[in-house]
């Protein structure tokens, strides 16, 4: 690779490469362009929508980042969406502030300056739960791990796993790298999970599709994953599941579902008519292995439960509510939900929020909870329906974590300790 790499340039970029739009304008086409050099890319291809992930604070480089783009001219060429923050605008008591207040100033300080920069603020990592999605065959830009499967995969709208600063430049620019998963050979895939001696019992309960993306995406790494014998009533929520886990175990941006997914309506045309690299059983023994791997903690009392990673959907809340009708958390345990502020109005139409509320349990927003600084609470012993949550708090804030399906969650917080569900492993053997 070298600087001499050729990539074809419009008139339009050639001009904000020059600079005739400014130097923020200027920055941005230049990391663009850098990027395609670097992927080997001999095109730009024109892009739709941008979820940015860069409004989440890492350290005071991001505001400078930001900062430089308001004060030379910087804008939007396509729509643009904010990821979650580390912190909450609408709810800024949750936060353990006087251990990292410095932190969470910076991390709010940062979220506004994407609404100056014209970013629609709807603070959610699972952006695909708003109404004006991305369709099939779109171009697009997104940098969180679960939105970026997601798209790819569920929607079929293309887009690489943009790290943070590409991401806004591609969206001030309206170009991305043609290369990766915006290409027809990109999307290919590579490795073929074979479902088959799994009972259809177990794959009609959600904690199977947390279990089997933990495992797959610890098996595939980056490779695309094709998964066979999914059944054809796989809800939304359970392909959000996997899509989060994939990501989170093992870096996957793209799986297919045989039959399920849009570009996988049969094994040649996921695989572009080249078999498998590898084709590979899955077994009740994976899954129960996945499962033991996300629990760090022994099963006991418990200080929090979490629910929403990636954020909880409307249909999430309507699963939940018959689970905590007429009961309440126990005391000194906080039940903690997170979702984004369009479904939590949603939510909130149904009577949901107050409800739950009245329960016990607190509905944040803008956030998630295994982000440092922790909310308040969020030591010791936490339970939690989200592979994702599971497999990154520990390490994030030094809790233990149980994993178990969302009844569990929902007994555990009202027992105040870790409850299992004797009819969900019924019949399954190691």
């Amino acid at each position: 690779m070298t600087a001499s790499h050729t990539i074809e340039l419009d008139d339009r970029d050639r001009a904000l490469a020059s600079g005739e739009a400014g130097k923020a304008m200027q920055l941005a086409m230049d990391l663009v362009v850098t990027a395609a050099r670097v992927l080997r890319a001999k095109a730009l291809i024109p892009v739709t929508f941008a979820h940015i992930d860069a409004c989440f604070y890492n350290g005071q480089a991001h505001i400078d980042f930001a900062r430089y783009l308001l004060d030379h001219g910087a804008k939007l060429a396509v729509p643009a969406w904010t990821n979650n923050g580390p912190v909450s605008l609408e709810q800024p008591g949750i936060h353990d502030d006087h251990e990292a207040a410095e932190f969470a100033a910076n991390a709010r300080q940062l979220m506004r300056l994407y609404i100056e920069l014209g970013c629609r603020p709807v603070w959610t990592c699972a952006p695909y739960q708003l109404p004006d999605q991305p369709c099939l065959g779109d171009h697009i830009v997104a940098g969180e791990s679960n939105a970026v499967a997601y798209y790819n995969s569920v929607l079929g709208a293309r887009t690489n796993k943009y790290g943070d600063f590409l991401d806004v430049a591609c969206a001030l620019t309206g170009k991305a790298p043609l290369a990766g998963l915006h290409t027809d050979e990109g999307r290919r895939g590579k490795l073929l999970f074979r479902t088959d001696s799994i009972p259809d019992r177990f794959k009609s309960e959600a904690i199977f599709y947390h279990l089997l993306g933990f495992h797959i995406g610890r098996v595939a790494g980056s490779r695309v994953p094709v998964i066979d014998g999914l059944p054809a009533t796989v809800s939304l929520d359970d392909q959000k599941a996997v899509s989060a886990a994939v990501a989170a175990a093992g870096g996957v941006t793209l799986w297919h579902g045989i039959g399920l997914t849009p570009e996988a309506p049969d094994m040649e045309t996921a695989f572009g008519g080249i078999e498998p690299e590898e084709v590979v059983p899955v077994s009740v023994a994976d899954l129960i292995a996945a499962r033991d791997e996300l629990s760090s903690g022994r099963d006991g009392p418990v200080e929090m439960v979490a629910l929403g990673t990636p954020h909880f959907s409307y249909t999430e809340f309507a699963a939940l509510m018959p689970l905590l009708a007429g009961r309440r958390v126990k005391e000194n345990v906080k039940l903690y939900i997170s979702t984004s502020r369009f479904v939590r109005d949603l939510a909130a139409q149904q009577g949901w929020i107050a409800e739950l509320e009245r329960a016990g349990a607190t509905v944040i927003t803008d956030t998630c909870t295994y982000f440092s600084p922790a909310v308040r609470g969020c030591k010791g012993r936490v339970m939690t329906n989200a592979a994702k949550w599971a497999y990154y708090a520990p390490g994030m804030l030094g809790v233990e974590c149980c994993f178990g399906s969302l009844n569990e969650c929902a007994e555990t917080a009202v027992n105040g300790s870790v409850w299992r569900d004797p009819a969900l492993w019924k019949d399954l053997a190691a």
